[in-house]
């Protein structure tokens, strides 16, 4: 039987942690968001007027809001559980009544909530900035809950295998960066050569920001389905190796 009180009780305490750190969790994408709003949509509005048939700087938004729901999501599995480790203070939970189950789910749930916080924010900035609501709601929810739990449970799989807060920093700074930057966010893949289109299409970025964006404008570089395949098997994937490792108690007793 499911400890719910259990549950709900980690769930709360991860997303307390974020609220504590607003500083670090909230600010950042806002300001962040705003910059790339004003240059890209901006800035660049003169030579860069339409993207896919749409203006630019709408194309632009559902790229940002993937941007921050992947980074976000990562960032608060990977650091919670990480420092719960460094601090030792994870003995305290592998000894309540919490099964692995429950311990897996409680970390991914908060990783979750933030971010899909951080991106109904930077959605709301762009209502406010670009004048732009989501066209289908359950298609956006869908792929904003699903990379969650894809970039939640990397999170958490960093955590365990990571020996120093450097190792957790080698994940964002050569894979999730770079891959989101080049998978879709700032243009089109048919902008691209022709064989760098088709090298895009192993990129799994591509596929998490255009189905996030065919939900929010309509507009995609790949059909709908195959996007919803990809990220559903990757996050899938993603949570059945993090379990397996929590389950197996992967550097977490010493």
């Amino acid at each position: 039987m499911m400890n719910w009180v259990g549950f709900a009780t980690l769930v709360r305490r991860e997303f307390k942690r974020t609220m504590m750190t607003i500083n670090q969790v909230v600010w950042p994408p806002v300001i962040t968001t705003l910059l790339f709003l004003f240059i890209f949509g901006v800035g660049l509005s003169n030579t860069m007027k339409v993207m896919d048939g749409v203006p630019y700087i709408q194309f632009l938004l559902p790229g940002l809001v993937m941007l921050n729901v992947i980074s976000s999501s990562y960032d608060e599995a990977a650091s919670s559980l990480f420092q719960q480790r460094f601090q030792m203070s994870i003995q305290e939970l592998l000894i309540a009544p919490l099964s692995n189950l429950e311990l897996e789910l409680g970390y991914l749930t908060g990783s979750i909530l933030r971010g899909l916080v951080i991106g109904a924010l930077v959605m709301s900035i762009g209502l406010l900035v670009v004048h732009v609501a989501p066209r289908n709601g359950a298609i956006l929810f869908f792929f904003m809950f699903m990379t969650a739990l894809l970039f939640s449970s990397v999170g958490m799989i960093g955590a365990l295998l990571a020996r120093s807060f450097d190792n957790l920093a080698i994940v964002t700074t050569f894979f999730i960066t770079p891959l989101t930057y080049v998978g879709g966010v700032f243009s089109s893949i048919h902008a691209l050569p022709p064989l760098v289109q088709r090298i895009s299409l192993f990129n799994p970025m591509l596929y998490m920001i255009d189905g996030l964006r065919f939900g929010y404008i309509g507009s995609s570089d790949v059909s709908p389905a195959i996007d919803a395949v990809v990220v559903t098997v990757l996050a899938v994937s993603a949570f059945a190796i993090s379990y397996g490792m929590v389950k197996r108690g992967v550097n977490l007793r010493v």
